[in-house]
């Protein structure tokens, strides 16, 4: 990516510490990752939820609904699957500055482009969580299809099947969304968040 020299950063008034105070909790980027299937949405959106019961100011980037605008115009090749991170990780950065919780929720099969949103948003501020969940279960709540079509060679470079996952190697929570209710999938990322300090303990919200 060239980027234009004749740009220069603008540093605002309010800071994100500022930000911060005034929606009484830290802003983070929480990343789900895992296979098609797994659940990620569903667990994003449902802690979202949950975050917007306690007064906390969170907005889930979920990837089908990221392509249907801000990556309307990438495809699904391994670069255009690098540009859309890339993206993403730029956008989450800002939602940061914005004093905010992003929650992601996104395949993003590859741990280089998860680790350079990591370096992008600082070590601290990058909660990444591995909704584990066997292929097996994934196919099973295919309700688009894909994962039948994946197999059939109608779509290639498909993750699981034609394409590799790369498995987190050290995330911050590894979610068995196979197996655990969402409820109980939910209060295991609010503890880390409260364990983190990016949320109060519980009672003072």
């Amino acid at each position: 990516m060239i980027k234009s020299g004749n740009t220069v950063w603008h540093h605002a008034t309010v800071t994100r510490a500022d930000r911060e105070r005034l929606n009484g909790h830290r802003s983070v980027i929480v990343w789900f990752t895992g296979l098609s299937g797994s659940g990620k949405s569903t667990l994003a959106h449902a802690v979202e939820e949950r975050l917007y019961e306690l007064g906390c100011r969170a907005f889930v980037f979920d990837g089908d609904n990221v392509r249907h605008g801000l990556c309307a115009d990438l495809g699904f090749s391994l670069h255009d699957r690098e540009e859309n991170i890339r993206r993403i990780g730029e956008m989450t950065k800002l939602f940061l500055e914005a004093g905010m919780i992003a929650l992601t929720a996104f395949i993003s099969p590859f741990a280089k482009d998860r680790r350079r949103v990591r370096e992008l948003a600082g070590d601290a501020e990058f909660i990444e969580v591995y909704c584990r969940c066997p292929i097996e279960i994934c196919e099973q709540r295919d309700t688009k299809g894909h994962y039948r079509r994946a197999r059939k060679g109608e779509i290639p470079e498909f993750t699981g099947i034609s394409s590799p996952y790369e498995v987190p190697e050290n995330p911050a929570l590894i979610i068995p969304t196979g197996e655990a209710p969402l409820d109980a999938c939910v209060n295991q990322v609010v503890s880390c968040l409260r364990q983190r300090g990016v949320i109060a303990p519980a009672g003072n919200l």
